[in-house]
């Protein structure tokens, strides 16, 4: 039987404190999350509730994919998503006093602030988890990843939420080496080297042409892989928008950008492309051509 408009109104209000607090965590702006739990009062009015099991959960459900709607439109309208920088020699052994105090301070600052660092998945899945009890199974759903997957980004952001090790010299360190790694194993077309550096749930998206392709599981990603020697023996390592990543230059000419998603176990878990020539055109590329 559905349930009477008064009565669905006086549950989604119950719950709206918690709601609230889901959208504004993941989106760091109480505007934008009054909007969210708008939209998703609309959407539960125009709902089936019969089909509705657990009200909590749904809700829940609904207010998180808004947000991360929200989070993704925002990072596609970033004048800087693909942001490409100069990513320096290996760093050495000893460590810069500076690069130190930096790191501490930023294990200092608040839950907030860290929470910045991360990804807009990686920051739903951690929030969904760690402070709202959302078990994996549900958060996979949520997100479109593997349990196991999601199990690795929460574990991702928990370590740089806690701060155990200043976040960019973490990222920095594992990202070179699998970023050579992947280099290596591509030019040499070693698929059990492609398939070792994979998340087996690991998930590929490229922009080509007008068009987006994705691909999912290590299989397909590694086999697809084997066939791009030629770009990987002309490209260089970078930082794409913060991120570990390559650029494969071609005649003086930035062909490709390839951009990693690192898990816990240093397996890659997501891989962002771009190949579009009119997209990388409009692009400062200045650090890559060394002009």
């Amino acid at each position: 039987m559905p349930i009477d408009p008064d009565s669905l109104a006086a549950a989604f209000e119950l719950r709206r404190p918690r709601l609230r607090a889901v959208a504004t965590r993941m989106l760091g702006s109480s505007a934008e999350a009054d909007d969210v739990l708008q939209d998703a009062w609309l959407k539960l009015a125009l709902a089936d509730t019969d089909a509705i099991d657990n009200l909590d959960a749904w809700l829940t459900t609904v207010v998180s994919r808004l947000s991360l709607d929200v989070l993704r439109s925002a990072r596609v309208a970033k004048a800087d998503r693909w942001a490409v920088e100069q990513w320096e020699d290996r760093p050495s052994d000893a460590e810069d006093p500076a690069s130190v105090a930096a790191g501490n301070e930023r294990v200092a600052v608040a839950l907030m602030t860290v929470l910045d660092l991360l990804g807009p998945t990686e920051r739903r899945a951690f929030l969904l988890h760690d402070v709202f009890g959302q078990p994996f199974e549900e958060i996979a759903e949520t997100i479109g990843r593997s349990p196991a997957a999601t199990r690795q980004l929460v574990s991702r952001a928990r370590r740089r939420v806690r701060g155990t090790e200043p976040a960019a010299r973490v990222e920095g360190r594992r990202g070179r080496a699998v970023v050579e790694a992947w280099l290596r194993a591509v030019q040499d077309g070693d698929l059990a080297a492609l398939l070792a550096l994979l998340d087996p749930d690991a998930e590929l998206t490229a922009e080509v042409g007008g068009s987006t392709v994705r691909l999912r599981g290590a299989d397909e990603i590694a086999a697809s892989a084997t066939t791009a020697a030629r770009l990987a023996a002309h490209s260089v390592p970078v930082l794409i928008d913060g991120r570990p990543g390559v650029a494969a230059v071609v005649d003086g000419r930035v062909v490709s950008l390839l951009a990693f998603e690192l898990g816990e176990d240093d397996r890659i878990l997501g891989l962002d492309i771009l190949t579009d020539p009119d997209r990388l055109a409009g692009l400062d590329l200045a650090a890559v051509l060394g002009e």
